[in-house]
């Protein structure tokens, strides 16, 4: 920013307000925020003209706060800004016009500024493509609604059009992003090249108890990027672990809602596997943010998918009904981590599982097979965890072992860590700590019966005890009787 010397006012009535501006070594000298140039006081003329004095504005330093709230820091995130043309979006204007036919024809009536929001596009590029359909006889002005705008409803024409829209497709809702454009966004925010160190463990791990041991095997594990097993017997975490390995990398991402490729409308972001940021609150009409709103602020994501897993999870879907087509689960963890759970037990062969993800393993990229029997090439940026409770020797060959470099095994328990998460859980369920109880538990039902400490135990006969002293109508209470009951109760197949 230049320095730019005050100088004297234009001569006018006295009493009159104005800005004076100050060199940048003056303490009231301008701000710069986004590259835009804002002073810090306002000045008020007195006299003739013959003086300046600095006026501090409180309504101004906090309307400069809430500029700072708003405007996202570009430095450090992909930012995507908003499309100021319907050619910058990457969308054809008649598969824009498709979407608000379709979306006119699902409600009685729209105005201009709800059909930006719900398209997530902005109200200048609808103002222009709405006139298409207005000159075709297709849409039709209700009325006048708030601030210029208008309502719109279609025409008795523009309903049969709409239908047809509607037979290849029911989707009506974010404007969807082009595959290009994904491609370059996951680009600039994979996990990729990230270092994690010991540091980012203790933090993404710190609300459980874990071995010291168990963190030095994973640290190495994650900054390989290619991948792990991880096993052990039921109870001891494995599911727990791999979900934390997302927070070792740095914290958010942007996804888009939807994706268009080659006509296919592709529905990426899912509410279930993905956790939004929360973008400011404001009542304002006027966006400072400038962000593109069809993509959303997330979390790194964590898809954890078990028994349940088919093949057809791992392609792009299309419902039959709609013809709305949803991202398989590895395009969901893009940029995150990918949790294949109880491994081995699948409906479909494991060897099947196993042979999808060698190509991906190896080369860093997929191919995705679309409905129209199209195969596209995608990245593969996540981070890969497989785990399982059963032997794996037993149902895993060595060519698989070989591209999964780390394989943990979660081991039980020590006598120490079984006390800690007691202690730890303990509040949470209503429980004041007893050693003494603990310890007759231990000394009682572990030691006796050769019974190696889990994980899950602690949780699952804190429950029992809970539900104990509830039927009861007692205290919650740690006692030796509740354990005694606890135990027959938990252990009794076990």
């Amino acid at each position: 920013m230049s320095n730019i010397a005050a100088e004297k006012p234009q001569d006018t009535s006295a009493g009159v307000e104005g800005v004076c501006k100050y060199p940048a070594n003056s303490p009231h000298a301008a701000l710069d925020i986004s590259g835009v140039g804002i002073p810090v006081g306002l000045l008020t003329r007195t006299g003739n003209g013959a003086s300046c004095e600095v006026e501090t504005s409180k309504q101004f330093e906090a309307l400069l706060n809430r500029v700072n709230e708003l405007v996202p820091d570009r430095e450090t995130d992909f930012f995507p800004t908003e499309p100021r043309s319907i050619a910058a979006t990457g969308l054809t204007s008649e598969e824009v016009e498709k979407l608000v036919l379709k979306l006119l024809n699902a409600r009685d009536s729209a105005s201009g500024r709800r059909i930006s929001s719900h398209l997530c596009l902005p109200l200048s590029i609808i103002d222009d493509i709405i006139r298409h359909p207005r000159d075709e006889q297709l849409v039709a002005l209700k009325g006048a609604a708030e601030a210029g705008d208008y309502d719109y409803i279609l025409s008795e024409k523009g309903r049969t059009r709409a239908a047809v829209y509607s037979h290849d497709s029911t989707y009506f809702g974010a404007a969807p992003v082009c595959l290009a454009d994904y491609l370059s966004a996951m680009a600039a925010q994979i996990i990729a090249g990230q270092e994690v160190t010991d540091t980012d463990l203790m933090r993404a791990f710190s609300d459980l108890i874990i071995n010291p041991a168990m963190l030095d095997r994973l640290g190495p594990a994650i900054n390989s990027e290619r991948g792990m097993f991880l096993f052990s017997e039921p109870g001891n975490g494995k599911t727990s672990t791999a979900e934390r390995i997302t927070a070792c990398f740095s914290s958010t991402i942007r996804i888009p809602r939807s994706l268009g490729i080659d006509g296919e409308m592709v529905r990426l972001f899912d509410p279930g596997s993905h956790k939004t940021i929360e973008a400011p609150v404001t009542d304002s009409l006027i966006d400072l943010s400038d962000v593109d709103r069809r993509w959303v602020q997330i979390e790194r994501p964590t898809v954890v998918v078990g028994g349940e897993l088919t093949m057809a999870v791992l392609e792009v879907t299309q419902n039959p009904a709609t013809r709305i087509c949803e991202a398989p689960v590895q395009l969901k963890s893009y940029c995150g981590t990918l949790v294949i759970d109880d491994l081995g037990r699948q409906q479909m062969p494991v060897d099947e599982l196993l042979n999808r993800w060698i190509v991906p393993l190896e080369k860093r990229y997929d191919f995705l097979n679309l409905p129209s029997g199209k195969k596209i090439l995608v990245p593969f940026d996540q981070f890969i965890v497989f785990s399982t409770n059963l032997e794996p020797w037993d149902f895993v060959d060595g060519v698989f072992f070989r591209r999964i470099l780390y394989k943990i095994q979660v081991s039980d328990s020590s006598e120490e860590e079984f006390k800690a998460i007691i202690n730890v859980l303990a509040p949470i369920m209503g429980f004041e700590y007893e050693e003494k109880a603990v310890q007759y538990l231990i000394d009682t039902h572990f030691y006796p019966c050769d019974r190696n400490f889990r994980s899950c135990h602690p949780r699952d006969l804190l429950l029992q005890v809970r539900n104990y002293c509830t039927c009861h109508r007692m205290p919650r209470k740690m006692s030796p009787e509740a354990f005694d009951f606890a135990t027959e109760n938990y252990f009794s197949v076990l």
